[in-house]
C-alpha cells in the first residue's frame, strides 16, 4: 500500500468579533478552499489521472487537512519552501500560482493569516505578503489549440468551452455576434482554434483564464503546405523589421529557452 502524508491550509482570524472557527465557514467558501487544493497538488493532471485526496475540517481555528500520496506531500513541501525562499511566485505552474493568489487576496481583503503545511516546510501568507505573479513576466500572445467544443454559449460572458488532452477543457471568451451566426452542429466535433491571451516569459507556459477567441479552424491530422504557407503569409508582416529572426527571438525570452 502506498505511504500517505498530510497535507494543511491553517486559516486564522475573525468574524466580525468572533474567532474563525468551522460553524462560520460557508459552503460555498469551504468548495473555493477545495478547488484550489487540487490545483495546488496536481495542477496538471484532471482528476481521472491523479490520486485520491481526502479531506477533513477541523477547529483551531480553521485547518483544512488534505490526505494524499506521500510523494505528493513530500514534492509541494519543497514548492513552499522554495517560494518562501525565493518570495515570489512568477516560477511556479500557472494553476498553483493563481491559487496561491487567491489565498493573498483572502488573507488582505479579510485580515487573515493562511498557513501552508507540508512535509515541516510552511509558508505564511497575510496581509502583509505579496505573493502575487509579476505582471512584467506576461506578454500577449497567440496560440493554437485542438481539441472537442463541448460547450458554447453564455449571458453576460459568452464563450465556448474546447477540451484538449494537454490542457483539459479551457474556457475561451467569445464574441455574442459570433455564436449567433455560426453555425448550430458545432458541438461535440473537433476543432483548432486560434486565440489570444497571456504567456509568461520565464515559464512559457499559457494563462487559461485569459483567453479570447480569435478563429475557428477545421481540425484535420493530414499535413497541408498550403494552410502553412498561408500561416506564414500572414506573419510576414510582424517579423519585415526583424533582421536576424535567432537573436530576436532570444532576447525575447530573456536569452534561454524552455
Amino acid at each position: 500500500m502506498n505511504a500517505l502524508g498530510e497535507i494543511e491550509i491553517h486559516i486564522e482570524g475573525k468574524v466580525g468579533a468572533q474567532k474563525l472557527s468551522p460553524a462560520l465557514i460557508d459552503i460555498e467558501e469551504i468548495r473555493a478552499i477545495l478547488g484550489e487544493a487540487a490545483d495546488l497538488l496536481f495542477p496538471t493532471e484532471k482528476r481521472s489521472q491523479r490520486p485520491v485526496i481526502s479531506y477533513e475540517i477541523s477547529e483551531g481555528s480553521v485547518r483544512h487537512r488534505f490526505r494524499t500520496l506521500m510523494q505528493t506531500v513530500i514534492g509541494f513541501g519543497a514548492v513552499i519552501y522554495q517560494v518562501g525562499a525565493e518570495g515570489h511566485i512568477d516560477f511556479l505552474h500557472e494553476r498553483t500560482a493563481a491559487a496561491i493568489e487567491s489565498f493573498q487576496r483572502i488573507a488582505r481583503e479579510k485580515d487573515y493569516v493562511v498557513t501552508l503545511l507540508a512535509n515541516q516546510q510552511s509558508l505564511r501568507i497575510d496581509r502583509t505578503t505579496h505573493y502575487e505573479r509579476r505582471e512584467q513576466v506576461w506578454v500577449e500572445a497567440e496560440f493554437y489549440l485542438y481539441g472537442e467544443l463541448t460547450n458554447a454559449g453564455g449571458k453576460n460572458n459568452p464563450n465556448i468551452h474546447l477540451d484538449t488532452t494537454d490542457h483539459g477543457t479551457l474556457r475561451i471568451a467569445v464574441e455574442k455576434d459570433y455564436l449567433k451566426q455560426g453555425e448550430k452542429n458545432l458541438l461535440y466535433r473537433k476543432f483548432g482554434v486560434r486565440v489570444a491571451g497571456r504567456q509568461n516569459l520565464q515559464t512559457f507556459e499559457m494563462d487559461p483564464n485569459s483567453l479570447r477567441f480569435i478563429e475557428l479552424l477545421d481540425h484535420s491530422v493530414a499535413y497541408s503546405q498550403t494552410y502553412l504557407d498561408e500561416l506564414l503569409r500572414r506573419a510576414a508582416p510582424v517579423w519585415r523589421d526583424v533582421n536576424d529572426a535567432d537573436t530576436w527571438l532570444e532576447e525575447l525570452r530573456g536569452g534561454a529557452h524552455a
